[in-house]
């Protein structure tokens, strides 16, 4: 039986595949399908249809000027997806901002590819979620093993922080800030990879979407800890706005700035993608909520610390 042609329209997914061993059967990717290395080689498949350049802001506007009008943040390319003839199509139901939605690419390829192709949605809201995601894709692409293999290894990882942090009875506050300019408290899995690592998480709920917050209840919280982790945004990035948070007012004030607890991240590659890095997001917060228990080397690339 040939292999099966993939094209993968989500990093996450395209990462989850390549974890799997599958990457030799990928044929297509997201605009933002950049890891590992080597899938930048392959088709891109989508394309976004906000403009370069915008801020925080000028982002936020024009994502919900286009969803208002029923439009995707993205589009799917038709014609470069019935070209590569895929088996497979794998996309996400979980947020109309993070990836090409469940519906455009029904859209995209409904009456349109000379064969019948499978389309595997991941909607992942937690941790638990995302593994689950991970075994049903090794399981729908005939590698069961392989995703068994994968699932050991990262909870191995997991419980070695679990077992480190067992007889602690403190655990700091942590605010994950997703996006600047409105503020975004980061949802959805990110509160319960904080709580692994041995943090209490403010303003958002596991399992839930990220929370719109006013800086007033980021200064009423008064974390003992601030992570920058804006969506899609590399540290580099996000240091190209981050006086949107050093001018509010009485930021000086909090107790994460005065006690040198205030940190960036690069939420693109790590807090962003439900897949099998999320492990090292788990272990990027251990670094840094438990320095004491915990150093994997993430320091400098995965994430820095911000001092006045």
């Amino acid at each position: 039986m040939p292999a099966e042609k993939i094209v993968s329209l989500l990093p996450a997914a395209t990462e989850i595949i390549c974890a799997l061993g599958l990457e030799q059967n990928l044929v297509g990717r997201s605009h933002e399908c950049d890891f590992p290395e080597s899938v930048k080689q392959l088709p891109v498949c989508t394309e976004a249809n906000l403009a370069d350049g915008l801020s925080s802001g000028e982002i936020d506007v024009r994502v919900k000027e286009i969803l208002a009008d029923a439009l995707s943040v993205y589009t799917a390319n038709r014609e470069q997806i019935r070209a590569l003839t895929p088996d497979v199509v794998i996309t996400q139901a979980q947020c109309e901002v993070c990836a090409v939605s469940l519906k455009d690419v029904e859209a995209a390829l409904e009456n349109y590819l000379h064969k019948n192709a499978r389309i595997f949605s991941l909607q992942p809201n937690s941790i638990d979620d995302i593994f689950k995601d991970i075994a049903d894709v090794a399981n729908a692409l005939n590698v069961p093993q392989a995703g068994v293999d994968l699932l050991e290894e990262l909870q191995e990882r997991i419980d070695i922080i679990k077992h480190k942090l067992k007889f602690m009875d403190s655990k700091p506050t942590v605010a994950c800030i997703e996006w600047l300019d409105p503020l975004m408290i980061s949802g959805n899995w990110v509160p319960g990879l904080v709580d692994i690592a041995g943090g209490t998480p403010v303003l958002a709920q596991q399992g839930k979407h990220s929370p719109y917050v006013e800086w007033e209840d980021i200064l009423q919280q008064d974390p003992d800890i601030i992570i920058l982790m804006p969506c899609g945004f590399g540290i580099e990035r996000t240091m190209r706005e981050i006086n949107l948070i050093l001018d509010r007012p009485g930021f000086a004030s909090l107790k994460a700035v005065k006690n040198d607890r205030f940190y960036i991240a690069d939420g693109n590659h790590y807090f962003n993608r439900p897949g099998p890095r999320i492990v090292d997001s788990v272990e990027i917060l251990a670094e840094i909520i438990r320095p004491k228990q915990f150093i994997f080397g993430y320091e400098g690339e995965g994430w820095i610390k911000f001092s006045l």
